[in-house]
């Protein structure tokens, strides 16, 4: 496949440190540009990774013909706006989770150009281990899964941080909040019929800092979650089914440079394998599936319309918080 050219938004820690590393190890993907709100700071990038141009506006960049492809980390505030520019500008626009602050704001997108792909970067969906845990549930490995349960957890209170300001959609659900979700829609193959929530917010910084949530999914099953940005880092999943359960060892954060693990029990408490999968680079695995959309080579799966369903869940959750009562997306 002819390679994707791609131009990255902004230098966030998330594409600096993560994504583009994962993309410039793909034949596929070549990443041409970075751009940033300052010349200095893309330049700065641009040369410890080796991309060819750096901008000092988000604007240029996307005047930029050679440019197909757009990534999209900013802030959760822009993520609408500066996607909706690059696809006026005709470029294929992958755009950070959570790609809106609300279900109303993501409808924006629907305004973009028929020509144009969008997607929300949710790299799960591209990864070995969760590919392998999907594809274990369809075969009927572990029986009819009725039970899905995640603990996401980081330590931020940096005041200055964007995930600590709520006028700019910061706060737990959004951020790591928005993984359940999708993780429990992407192994059930459903969506949830009602969901229920409670919260404890920040007082000084008014962000949801802990967040648990529940959601039916109707014929017996369930995700349940805790999230927060003020606890002990960890992350684990546990998929439970009638004949046995999935535990995934690092589903979010899953290490670059050595093997993924996921573990399968049978009916016999705590007894099982660990499973390794060759090591792989999640954010490769994305930027090359949405290269093979861009190039017409793969149907596209998920675009606007199931970024706007997560949002709608995500929305309920939160009418939840203030009614203290099931709500449906």
């Amino acid at each position: 496949m002819k390679p994707v050219k791609w131009g990255i938004i902004s230098t966030a820690n998330i594409g600096v440190a993560k994504v583009i590393p994962g993309m410039l190890k793909s034949k596929d993907v070549e990443v041409v540009a970075i751009a940033s709100r300052k010349l200095r700071p893309a330049r700065e990038w641009a040369g410890k990774l080796g991309i060819p141009k750096a901008y000092g506006s988000y604007e240029e960049m996307l005047a930029d013909p050679e440019i197909e492809v757009v990534y999209n980390p900013l802030p959760n505030h822009l993520h609408v706006p500066l996607t909706l520019a690059a696809a006026r500008a005709g470029k294929h626009v992958l755009c950070e989770k959570p790609i809106a602050i609300t279900a109303k704001e993501a409808q924006q997108l629907r305004k973009a150009p028929g020509s144009v792909h969008i997607a929300e970067a949710f790299m799960v969906r591209h990864a070995t281990q969760w590919l392998a845990a999907r594809d274990l549930v369809k075969k009927g490995r572990i029986g009819d899964v009725r039970a899905i349960q995640v603990f996401f957890s980081y330590f931020n209170r940096d005041p200055k941080n964007v995930r600590n300001k709520a006028e700019i959609g910061g706060g737990g659900l959004l951020d790591i909040g928005c993984y359940p979700i999708t993780v429990s829609r992407f192994i059930f193959n459903a969506e949830p019929k009602r969901v229920t929530a409670t919260f404890d917010r920040d007082p000084k910084f008014r962000t949801d800092r802990t967040a648990g949530g529940l959601a039916d999914f109707g014929d017996g099953r369930h995700l349940s979650f805790s999230v927060s940005t003020q606890l002990a880092p960890y992350q684990r999943v546990h998929i439970a089914g009638t004949k046995g359960r999935i535990e995934i060892e690092i589903p979010f954060n899953a290490p670059p440079d050595r093997p993924n693990r996921y573990f399968v029990q049978g009916m016999d408490m705590n007894v099982g394998e660990w499973n390794e999968l060759p090591v792989s680079d999640q954010y490769q695995l994305q930027a090359e599936a949405f290269g093979r959309i861009v190039r017409g080579k793969q149907k596209p799966v998920w675009g606007v319309g199931d970024a706007i369903q997560n949002m709608k869940i995500i929305d309920a959750f939160f009418r939840s918080e203030k009614s203290g009562r099931w709500e449906k997306p």
